[in-house]
């Protein structure tokens, strides 16, 4: 079977469509799976690791309340963040992440490890919660692979 980020390549040429991602705790690593594909500059618009809340509120148009009320690692948060990738990439699908990676940084409500992951194929949004701390590594690495099978189904 070809890797997944080949079959996703196939699935967005196959239906003309456009993917951006916006990630906080998986660095680029989605972006850097997506392009290793020949030929995904068909298909990939780019993306934003917006680390910071700054940029997540600055770039990608996440409400400063949302942040506030919700925290970074939310639902709420991934949503907006896939809403502003998509219109500022003018994609008709984005991936996001944000999540608490660790080693430090969780606490008893957000412990290290949840990493919330959200998919958008034009306004069908699918939202998953990661939890369980695997290490540093292997949380983004299963954040990456989770974000990646989510959108491969909804393709």
């Amino acid at each position: 079977m070809d890797a997944i980020e080949k079959r996703i390549g196939q699935k967005l040429n196959n239906k003309h469509y456009t993917l951006a991602t916006a990630e906080s705790c998986t660095g680029g690593n989605i972006a850097g799976l997506i392009t290793s594909v020949p030929s995904s500059s068909e298909y990939f618009k780019g993306g934003v690791v917006a680390y910071s809340n700054e940029i997540k509120i600055s770039v990608l148009g996440v409400k400063p309340e949302t942040l506030k009320d919700y925290g970074a690692v939310s639902e709420e948060t991934i949503k907006e963040m896939l809403k502003g990738i998509m219109k500022i990439m003018n994609a008709d699908c984005a991936v996001a992440t944000s999540g608490i990676a660790g080693p430090s940084g969780g606490t008893v409500e957000k412990p290290t490890g949840t990493i919330w992951i959200g998919v958008a194929v034009h306004d069908n949004v699918m939202t998953f919660k990661q939890s369980g701390d695997a290490g540093r590594t292997l949380n983004v690495a299963h954040a990456v692979n989770n974000a990646l099978e989510l959108l491969v189904g909804m393709l």
